[in-house]
């Protein structure tokens, strides 16, 4: 986990340079609100016929991506929102039930009131996270046989705290909250079973509904260009809980590559990694690569 958690910051922290560059050759922030966003459409499909001798099974895939940004600044007060949401499925022929490959609904809201003409800003910030669909684990000998696992607000998590924030650009920001606090969310279905251990799922005692905890946090934002029509994108958010294991720091990484084909085609690669020791206690890993359509959103101005 160190060894990630090193990497993750490190990308985060070269992403100043590029940023510095991008501010010198742009203009001041924009007064007022300024809105963006793009949704993209991705499939994936594979198709074998019965004579085929190199092995593979028929399927297809899509995905869908929306995301926007709606950011308000007017002389020192500065407030930056994003919506995050993440849906794919997948069907492989002869299974019974077409799978999940991607879920994610996030929102985010960061307010700063900029401290003597610096880059610095106290500030008070809110994240979301949860899902849209129920998420099930199949049996490893029969994959009609499935059990629901997760479903929409199970988990949910709300952290929302004050702190300071960091803000060069729209493109790079840092925001530190030492003291957060952090709500989980769940569905009663998953605590009131037989034989259920306080903890098992993500943290949360028998018969309960939701989990508190008090903590620091850590989120940073980069985007740059890394050449024409091909952008990077780095997520980080870093939490700490003071009243539990304070050393398991709970790490979400995520990093997009996209690159612009034209104005409605564009491909893209996706990494993210978390750590959360109250969920598997283990690193979660995903990667999408893909090529579809892309709408660019009307932009607020």
């Amino acid at each position: 986990m160190k060894k990630l958690l090193f990497i993750a910051l490190a990308l985060l922290a070269t992403q100043i340079g590029f940023s510095q560059d991008e501010e010198q050759n742009g203009d001041e922030p924009k007064q007022g609100w300024v809105g963006s966003g793009t949704f993209s459409l991705l499939f994936n499909q594979a198709a074998f016929n019965a004579e085929w001798q190199g092995g593979g099974t028929s399927n297809y895939a899509g995905n869908a991506t929306i995301s926007y940004s709606l950011n308000y600044n007017k002389d020192n007060f500065t407030w930056d929102n994003s919506f995050l949401g993440d849906f794919g499925l997948t069907k492989i022929k002869d299974q019974e039930y077409t799978r999940k490959t991607n879920d994610r609904l996030e929102l985010n809201s960061i307010a700063g009131w900029e401290i003597n003409d610096s880059n610095w800003y106290y500030s008070a910030f809110v994240n979301f996270r949860t899902q849209f669909a129920k998420g099930y684990e199949y049996d490893s000998d029969d994959d009609s046989v499935r059990e629901e696992t997760t479903r929409f607000m199970s988990p949910g998590y709300l952290q929302v705290g004050p702190g300071m924030l960091w803000k060069k650009n729209e493109n790079f920001r840092v925001n530190i909250a030492p003291a957060t606090a952090r709500f989980i969310f769940v569905s009663d279905k998953f605590t009131t079973t037989a034989g259920y251990v306080d903890g098992d799922y993500f943290g949360v005692d028998e018969g309960e509904t939701m989990r508190f905890e008090f903590g620091a946090s850590l989120s940073g934002y980069a985007k740059f260009k890394v050449v024409e029509n091909v952008f990077m994108e780095n997520t980080l958010n870093l939490y700490s809980n003071y009243l539990e294991n304070p050393q398991n720091v709970d790490i979400d990484y995520t990093g997009q590559l996209n690159m612009k084909v034209n104005d409605y085609l564009s491909a893209n690669f996706v990494f993210q990694a978390i750590y959360d020791d109250n969920a598997v206690g283990a690193f979660q890993i995903r990667e999408v690569l893909g090529v579809g359509f892309t709408y660019n959103i009307n932009p607020v101005k």
